[in-house]
C-alpha cells in the first residue's frame, strides 16, 4: 500500500510514531480533477429514467413488515395496495430533488479525517460484511473480533483509504445480538477517521446512534452527519422489514443512508445491462425518496453493488464488461438525480491473492474511479464474492487505492510540473537523471508501488524470490506491529464502555 511507514526501516515507539504521522499526513479524500467517463448518450439515459418510472408506476415495490413507511408513502401520493407501493412518475424524483444534499460531510472524530461525500470527491472504504478471513499463514478462518480490529488498525494506517468502514468482517466469536457494540466500540477506539454504523435491527442502529452521541455530542449528531449506513434493497423490487427498520433510524437521526440494491444480474435482475440498471434506478429512487419524506434534507447516497452471475453456473462473477458498464450507466443516473454515488471496490470471486483476484479487483476499481464514484465501498480485502477478508489482499488494495488518488487528482500543470527548466539544462541527445530538476522532484516523482517487484531477476532471487503476496503478508505485520491507536478522550472511552455494558447486560445472549 501506499504506507510509508510500511517501508521504513525503523521499529518499536519510533516506528510506530512516523507510522501515525504518515496517517496524519494523508488527504482525508480525494478531490477529483479529470472528466467522468460517460458511456451513455443523454437519449439512453433519458430512455432509463422513463422505464424506471414505468416500472415504478406499473409494477411497484414492495414494501415489508412496516405500515408506518406504507402510511409515509400513501400521505406522499403514491397508491398503495397491500405491501405494494406504486408511485406516479416523476414523483420519487421530485420528492427526492426536493431535499435530498448533492454532497455533504461526514465528520470524523478527528476533524482533519471528516470526508465530504458527493460533488466531485472520492472516499475510499474497506470491504463491508465478510464472515471469513485469510492470510498465508492460516489460510481461511471464520473471523474473530481480533481480527475485526486488526482491520479497523490496518484501514487506519492506509494512507489510501479514507474512512474506517463498518463490518469489515463479521466476529462470529461474539453473540449476533451483542457483536455490534464491540464493532462500534473498535471504530471509535483505534481509528479517527469516519465509520459505518450497524443495520442488522433497528435497535442496533440505535445503538450505534446512541454511541456515536456519547462521542459527538447529541446535538452535534442532531445537526451534522457521523454515521454512514449500508441500507440493502432485497431485489428485485423489495424492502424487507429489517432495513427499513434501520434506515428509519438513521434519516430520523439525521445519518447517511447508502440505499443499495444488491444486483446479482441475471438472477436478481434481467440478463441484460439495461433492464438491470432500469431496475436498480427505480430500486435506489424508492429509498431515498423514503428518507427524504422521513426527515428532509438527511444526506443519501444512491448506492449499488452490481455482479453477473454465470449462465452455465450461477455462480457470481466479478470482473467482467457488463457490471463495468452498470456502474458507469448508474453513475451518470446518480448525477442527474442531484445525489451522491456508491459502486466500486476491489471484487473479485478468487480464493486466494493472485492474478485473478488482482485482474478482478483492477477491473473493478478502475472502473469505478473513472466512473465518479463518491463513496466506493468495498476498496480493500475483498475475497471470494464477499465471503471471505483477506489480509494480504487487503494491502495489495490498499496499494490500487493510492494509485486511484494520484490518477484521479489529475495532471500537474504548474511551472516545476512542465519542466522546461531541464530542456534547457540537458538539451538533445543527454539523459535526465543527474539534471537539477530531477534532483529536486525525484522524491516525489511517479507513484511507486509498495508490493509490486521491478528490480532486476537477479535481486529479486537474492531477497528470497517473494511474489506479491508474500511480499502483501510481511507488509501487514509490520504495519500491525507499528501500530499506535489515535488519541481518544478518557472520559468518551469511559462512557462508550459503560453504555456497552449496560447494555450487554439488559438481555440475553442470541445468535440472531
Amino acid at each position: 500500500m501506499s504506507d510509508r511507514g510500511a517501508r521504513r526501516k525503523g521499529g518499536g515507539r519510533a516506528g510506530r510514531r512516523e507510522a501515525r504521522s504518515a496517517v496524519s499526513k494523508a488527504a482525508p479524500y480525494i478531490e477529483r480533477k479529470i472528466p467522468y467517463f460517460d458511456m451513455l448518450s443523454e437519449e439512453a439515459l433519458e430512455l432509463i429514467e422513463h422505464n424506471a418510472d414505468r416500472l415504478l408506476a406499473e409494477i411497484g415495490i414492495d414494501f415489508l413488515d412496516d405500515p408506518e413507511v406504507l402510511d409515509l408513502f400513501r400521505d406522499a401520493g403514491a397508491e398503495v395496495d397491500g405491501t405494494r407501493v406504486r408511485f406516479a412518475p416523476g414523483l420519487c424524483r421530485s420528492i427526492i430533488q426536493a431535499s435530498a444534499p448533492a454532497s455533504y460531510t461526514q465528520h470524523a472524530r478527528n476533524p482533519e479525517r471528516s470526508v465530504v461525500i458527493g460533488g466531485k470527491n472520492t472516499v475510499l472504504v474497506p470491504a463491508y460484511g465478510p464472515p471469513f478471513v485469510h492470510d498465508l499463514d492460516q489460510g481461511r478462518r471464520y473471523a474473530t473480533i481480533e481480527d475485526f480490529r486488526n482491520f479497523v488498525k490496518l484501514a487506519y494506517m492506509a494512507p489510501g483509504l479514507h474512512h474506517s468502514g463498518g463490518t469489515v468482517c463479521e466476529p462470529v466469536d461474539l453473540p449476533v445480538n451483542k457483536r455490534h457494540y464491540d464493532m462500534v466500540y473498535s471504530h471509535f477506539k483505534y481509528s479517527d477517521k469516519p465509520l459505518m454504523g450497524s443495520v442488522t435491527h433497528h435497535s442496533r442502529a440505535q445503538d450505534t446512534v446512541d454511541m456515536a452521541k456519547l462521542v459527538f455530542g447529541e446535538e452535534f449528531v442532531d445537526q451534522n452527519c457521523v454515521l454512514t449506513s449500508l441500507i440493502n434493497v432485497n431485489s428485485p423490487l423489495v424492502f424487507d422489514g429489517t432495513m427499513l427498520g434501520s434506515l428509519k433510524v438513521y434519516a430520523r437521526n439525521n445519518q447517511s443512508c447508502v440505499v443499495s440494491p444488491f444486483i446479482l444480474a441475471g438472477a436478481m435482475s434481467p440478463v441484460t445491462v439495461t433492464g438491470t440498471v432500469t431496475q436498480i434506478l427505480a430500486e435506489a429512487m424508492a429509498g431515498i425518496a423514503l428518507t427524504q419524506l422521513i426527515r428532509p434534507g438527511a444526506p443519501v447516497v444512491f448506492g449499488t453493488f452490481a455482479a453477473a452471475v454465470s449462465m452455465a453456473t450461477g455462480a457470481p462473477t466479478f470482473g467482467t464488461p457488463e457490471p463495468s458498464m452498470v456502474t458507469y450507466a448508474t453513475a451518470a443516473l446518480a448525477r442527474r438525480l442531484g445525489v451522491p454515488y456508491r459502486s466500486g471496490g476491489g471484487l473479485c470471486a478468487s480464493k486466494l491473492p493472485d492474478a485473478q483476484a488482482a485482474y478482478e479487483a483492477a477491473n473493478t476499481l478502475q472502473t469505478a474511479a473513472l466512473a465518479g464514484v463518491n463513496f466506493m465501498l468495498h476498496t480493500a480485502g475483498w475475497l471470494e464474492g464477499g465471503l471471505a477478508m483477506g489480509y494480504e489482499k487487503f494491502v495489495m488494495d490498499c496499494d490500487q487505492a493510492s494509485m486511484i488518488g494520484v490518477l484521479l487528482r489529475g495532471m500537474d500543470m504548474s511551472e516545476n510540473a512542465q519542466a522546461m527548466e531541464a530542456f534547457a539544462e540537458v538539451g538533445p541527445g543527454k539523459h535526465f537523471l543527474g539534471s537539477a530538476h530531477t534532483l529536486s522532484n525525484f522524491e516525489s516523482a511517479f507513484y511507486r508501488s509498495t508490493v509490486a517487484d521491478s528490480n532486476s531477476f537477479e535481486q529479486w532471487s537474492a531477497e528470497g524470490s517473494l511474489d506479491t503476496a508474500q511480499r502483501a503478508n510481511g507488509i501487514w505485520k509490520k504495519m500491525l506491529a507499528e501500530y499506535q491507536a489515535p488519541d481518544l478522550d478518557p472520559a468518551i472511552d469511559e462512557a462508550l464502555l459503560g453504555y456497552m455494558e449496560q447494555r450487554k447486560s439488559s438481555f440475553e445472549d442470541r445468535d440472531y
